[in-house]
């Protein structure tokens, strides 16, 4: 496992799926799964279906449209995983 994903899984909720970390968190209407990439050092945030709506489809959403303390906490999750927290802000 790369040494920024085995950091970030020691963080609260994130888990290794390969060279990425994901973490899922619940809004207050919507869920999000957040993905980190270790060789692009990228994010990607996406929109996960809730109970309520077991026919949806997960999908890659802009970070215009993720709430500002969700992308706070991404960005202290990676800082605190030594990871610059500018990564959250890079455009695909």
């Amino acid at each position: 496992m790369r040494e920024p994903i085995a950091a970030l899984v020691r963080q609260e909720g994130w888990r290794a799926e390969g060279a990425a970390a994901r973490v899922h968190y619940e809004g207050a209407r919507e869920q999000f799964a957040v993905e980190f990439y270790a060789e692009t050092e990228r994010t990607l945030y996406w929109t996960v279906p809730t109970e309520d709506d077991e026919a949806g489809t997960a999908a890659p959403i802009p970070r215009e449209r993720v709430p500002d303390p969700l992308r706070r906490r991404v960005r202290g999750d990676l800082e605190a995983a030594g990871i610059d927290p500018a990564i959250e802000r890079r455009d695909l």
